[in-house]
C-alpha cells in the first residue's frame, strides 16, 4: 500500500504543494515538543518549590518549630533552677558558714568556667545553633554550680560534726508556737515606731499571741538578765548561750525561770504579755552575736522547711509599723 501524500496550500503561490514528511523531520518535531514540555515542567516545578512547601518540608518545619519552643521552655526551667541555686549559695555563705565561723566560698570558685577546646563546636554546626549552644552552656554552668554547692554542704556537715557541742547553743527555733507562721507580725528592718511616730530600725521580730502564751528558750544557755519593768522592753529575759550568742525576749507577762538558771532549748521561760512600750500583746525577740544584733529570721532553721523559711522572710519583711 502506497503511503498517503499530504499537501498544504501555499498562500504566496496560491497553489497546493507537497508536504515533505520524512522521518527526520518528524523526529525533530517530536524532540522540540518534548523539550518544550520539559522546560515548562521544570519551570512549574521550580515555581511550586519556591512558593509552596512539600508535605515533607512542612513536616520538618513543624518539627523544627516544636524543638525551638521546647528549648525555650527548657531555658525557662534552667533559669528557675539557677535562681534556686543562687538562694542556696546565699544561705550557705551568709547563714550556715557565718554560724560555724567558716570562710564563704569565693565567687571566683563559684563562677569558674571550663577552659580548653571549644566544647560546643559540633553544636555550632546545627540549625538554630544559637539557642542549642546557649542551652548547653547554661546546663553546664548549673551542673558546675550544683557540684560546688554539694561540696560546700559536705564541708559544712563536717564542720558541724566537729562543733557539735556548739549546735545546742545556737538559736535555732521560734520562741513561740507558730506552726502556720500567722503570728509573724513585724520583722527586722526600718519600721514606723508606734510611739515616737518616726521611722526606726526594728532590730528583732514581733510575734503576736494571746497573753499567757508560752515562750520557749531557742537554745541551751543561762538566764543572764531577768528584769521587771514598765518601760522600754517591759518584762524581759536575756539568755547567754555562749559562743558569742545571746537572745532577748521582751514585753513578757510573767517569768517561769530565775536569774542564773540553766535552760535547754524548748524550755518554757516566760509568757507573752504587753508590758513596757507596746501597742499590742506580743513577743519581741532578738538575737545577738558577738555584741551585734542580727536578723533572727536566719536562726529558725531547725523548724522550717525551705518553703516555710521563704514564707517567714516574706511575712517578716511586710511594711508597716512595729508593736514596740
Amino acid at each position: 500500500m502506497k503511503p498517503k501524500i499530504k499537501y498544504k496550500f501555499d498562500k504566496s503561490s496560491l497553489t497546493y504543494v507537497k508536504v515533505d514528511s520524512t522521518l527526520k523531520k518528524k523526529a525533530i518535531k517530536l524532540s522540540t515538543y518534548i523539550l518544550a514540555s520539559l522546560v515548562v515542567a521544570i519551570f512549574y516545578h521550580i515555581l511550586f518549590n519556591v512558593f509552596f512547601d512539600s508535605p515533607k518540608v512542612n513536616g520538618l518545619k513543624r518539627e523544627n518549630n516544636q524543638l525551638v519552643r521546647q528549648y525555650a521552655k527548657l531555658n525557662d526551667q534552667l533559669e528557675l533552677v539557677d535562681q534556686v541555686l543562687k538562694d542556696l549559695q546565699e544561705k550557705d555563705d551568709n547563714i550556715y558558714r557565718t554560724i560555724f565561723e567558716a570562710e564563704p566560698i569565693h565567687n571566683s570558685i563559684r563562677k569558674a568556667g571550663v577552659g580548653g577546646v571549644n566544647r560546643y563546636a559540633e553544636l555550632e554546626k546545627m540549625n538554630n545553633a544559637e539557642i542549642v549552644v546557649n542551652t548547653a552552656k547554661k546546663l553546664d554552668e548549673i551542673s558546675r554550680k550544683a557540684k560546688i554547692q554539694a561540696y560546700s554542704y559536705d564541708e559544712i556537715i563536717k564542720i558541724a560534726g566537729e562543733k557539735e557541742p556548739m549546735l545546742k547553743n545556737i538559736p535555732a527555733i521560734q520562741p513561740i508556737e507558730n506552726s502556720d507562721l500567722s503570728r509573724t507580725a513585724a520583722g527586722w528592718g526600718v519600721r514606723m515606731h508606734p510611739f515616737y511616730r518616726i521611722r526606726k530600725l526594728h532590730e528583732g521580730i514581733d510575734f503576736t499571741a494571746p497573753i499567757g502564751t508560752e515562750v520557749f528558750a531557742t537554745a541551751d544557755g543561762e538566764i543572764e538578765i531577768l528584769e521587771k519593768s514598765n518601760r522600754g522592753h517591759g518584762n524581759q529575759i536575756v539568755i547567754n548561750h555562749g559562743f558569742g550568742y545571746k537572745t532577748l525576749y521582751a514585753h513578757l507577762d510573767g517569768f517561769n525561770v530565775k536569774s542564773g538558771q540553766k535552760v535547754k532549748r524548748g524550755d518554757v521561760i516566760g509568757y507573752v504579755g504587753k508590758t513596757g512600750l507596746s501597742t499590742a500583746t506580743h513577743l519581741h525577740y532578738e538575737v545577738h552575736l558577738n555584741g551585734e544584733k542580727v536578723n533572727p529570721v536566719n536562726y529558725f532553721f531547725n523548724e522550717l522547711s525551705p518553703e516555710e523559711f521563704d514564707k517567714m522572710v516574706e511575712l517578716a519583711m511586710r511594711p508597716g509599723q512595729s508593736f514596740d
